[in-house]
């Protein structure tokens, strides 16, 4: 709700201020005083478009600001914090700057953001319907948006919403993988014939290590046999063939004289450490047995008999696995383990294709079935608001005057269509394997539905589309039917502001050319519906008629007289009359109560403020009352 609106250098108004009521609030005064800045004001802290030729003629600049209360859980709080602002004691501030030459400046509670960020909050918070802003209902989003908020379907329009969103991150999936399936045969070409060719050489883990070594030994076989003889023939020449006997005439190896060892020292009788000596001398012979035993093995390795060319073959193909799939070995064969898995996947493309496409298959059918449910909910509601809003504009002085809502399910959708087969795998005409290949068909974010509201404004006009076939006034009319039959259904999404939710708090209203072309009863049925919305929302008209000044809980006359030096304007009083510019003049906006606003009211009447009109006026405002 709207609880201030202060306007500085904006047109001829230098400066104003008003605090429209909770209920409805009248904007008077005479033609071309200036009303329409008010309107440009609240226009301008809803983002709307911000020339310098606004900009008081003299100043630097004009700026506006409205400040609107809010509820915690309002979408327009909810906005505000996104954008990183905090609300504070419920109170919202919208400003705008706009220089004389340069940018306007967009500022929210003390924060500047983009114009934007206002647009976005100001659609929670303020509808205007004047003559340019009631083109925006002649959008189609808008009026399937109206049709929604008032038909309640929020549970039919969420299941859509959820059956669209699968649909779409199935046939996302589906392209993904579709687009992917030539890249996707070149990759498993590659690790198939890579496999191929690992699995033809079958390395084994460490093998070329192994052979690595195995070339060393055979490539230095004499070095190897003469050192191993070398120290057999020490240790133990009867290892290789040559008698150690010392009979013999040779020296004896060292096994032998260790052994001798231990026979004199185990032949000694006397007292003292010489067994032990023995013991110790025996453990080294044990030692020395052992070396023996593994020196002659290395006598007869097989690496003598071993191809030295074969081995260097092997060892070139290992290399050069290790080279493509390495660094080592291990690696290679790592690589080959994931390489196998990866391609069981991609092996399994096709028969992923033909899952994925099924399960799209599903999706759309799913989703079909949810816009075809969502589209009865619409075709029902159509026809009730439509029913209302010719009613209440026959209440606004424009008999014969009808709005017809067209909800057409798109072709394919089935037109006629059954809603749904006994088991349920068929609705609107349309089968589970009939979803198209490419696309969504009849189907897009919002259902199957094309949403037509046309007016015919009276009798014998051909139905016409909202915006080409209205003037202002009986547009203003219309939206002022539509915002009273969505009233009536409980909920305030306001016409224009292309809200999505319903029951959302309050919002504020403003209805411009609304009364043009209605005089008498019917003006006076046009203040008391206006009346009538106000008790659910906040609603300022900027009218000339008594008939509907007079049912408002506030009114505030616009007026135009000279202009004041800044010394006047700072106490209030009038200055001198200037040479008639447009500097010279000034506007001033105040609320009128009691005899003042009997005054205004005999003046809207008469012209005049007679003893007469006065009397009329004060019969007028008694008798607006609901």
């Amino acid at each position: 709700m709207l609880r201030e609106l202060e306007i500085r250098n904006l047109g001829p108004i230098r400066h104003a201020m008003i605090a429209p009521a909770t209920g409805m609030t009248a904007i008077t005064g005479e033609t071309g005083a200036g009303k329409s800045m008010l309107l440009n004001a609240l226009r301008l802290i809803s983002g709307g478009d911000a020339p310098g030729r606004m900009v008081s003629a003299g100043a630097h600049d004009a700026w506006a600001q409205g400040v609107f209360d809010v509820g915690a859980d309002d979408g327009a709080s909810r906005m505000a914090s996104e954008a990183g602002t905090d609300v504070e004691d419920g109170e919202l501030y919208l400003t705008r700057s706009v220089p004389a030459k340069g940018r306007s400046r967009a500022v929210l509670n003390g924060r500047s953001v983009p114009r934007a960020v206002l647009q976005r909050i100001s659609g929670e918070l303020v509808t205007i319907h004047g003559q340019s802003d009631q083109l925006r209902m002649a959008a189609a989003s808008r009026q399937r948006g109206f049709l929604d908020s008032y038909a309640g379907d929020g549970a039919l329009a969420e299941a859509y919403h959820e059956a669209w969103r699968r649909l779409n991150d199935c046939d996302a999936k589906l392209r993904g993988l579709s687009e992917q399936q030539a890249e996707t045969r070149q990759r498993a070409d590659y690790l198939r014939e890579s496999i191929e060719r690992i699995d033809a050489v079958a390395p084994k883990s460490g093998e070329d290590v192994e052979l690595h070594r195995l070339r060393d030994r055979i490539e230095n076989a004499a070095q190897i046999a003469r050192g191993v003889s070398g120290a057999l023939a020490a240790i133990d020449p009867s290892q290789i063939g040559v008698d150690d006997d010392m009979s013999s005439g040779g020296s004896p190896g060292a096994s032998a004289l260790v052994e001798q060892a231990v026979q004199s020292l185990r032949s000694i009788r006397v007292e003292g450490d010489y067994a032990e000596l023995a013991d110790r001398l025996e453990s080294v012979n044990a030692e020395l047995s052992d070396v023996v035993y593994a020196l002659t093995g290395l006598i007869d390795d097989d690496a003598q008999g071993q191809d030295l060319d074969q081995i260097n073959g092997r060892i070139h193909e290992l290399d050069e696995l290790s080279r493509r799939w390495g660094p080592t070995l291990d690696d290679v064969l790592a690589w080959r383990e994931k390489a196998g898995y990866e391609l069981e996947d991609l092996d399994d493309s096709p028969e992923r294709l033909d899952r994925l496409r099924a399960e799209r298959s599903q999706a759309w059918a799913a989703a079909m079935k949810a816009a075809w449910r969502l589209h009865e909910a619409r075709v029902e509601a159509a026809r009730d608001l439509a029913a209302r809003v010719t009613g209440e504009l026959k209440s606004l002085a424009m008999n014969g005057a009808a709005l017809d809502i067209e909800v057409t399910a798109r072709a394919g959708a089935g037109a006629a269509a059954e809603a749904e087969s006994a088991d349920g795998s068929a609705v609107g005409g349309w089968e589970p394997s009939k979803a198209p290949a490419d696309g969504f068909g009849p189907l897009d974010a919002s259902g199957c539905d094309d949403v037509r509201f046309l007016f015919t404004p009276f009798p014998g006009s051909p139905r016409l589309p909202m915006g080409k076939s209205a003037s202002g006034g009986e547009l203003s009319r219309l939206m002022l039917a539509l915002e009273l039959a969505a009233a009536d259904r409980g909920f305030g999404a306001g016409a224009g502001a292309g809200k999505d939710a319903v029951g959302s708090s309050p919002s504020t209203f403003v209805f411009d050319e609304v009364d043009a072309g209605v005089g008498g009863k019917a003006a006076a049925e046009l203040g008391r519906r206006l009346a009538t919305l106000a008790r659910n929302a906040q609603v300022i008209v900027v009218t000339h008629l008594p008939q509907v000044a007079s049912w408002a809980d506030a009114q505030f006359v616009v007026s135009k007289g000279a202009a004041r030096t800044e010394e006047a304007a700072s106490t209030g009083d009038d200055a001198p009359a200037g040479d008639g510019s447009d500097a010279d003049v000034w506007t001033t906006v105040s609320e009128v109560r009691g005899e003042e606003r009997e005054r205004e009211i005999a003046r809207m009447l008469a012209g005049s403020e007679s003893e007469t009109s006065i009397s009329h006026a004060r019969e007028l405002l008694d008798s607006s009352r609901l």
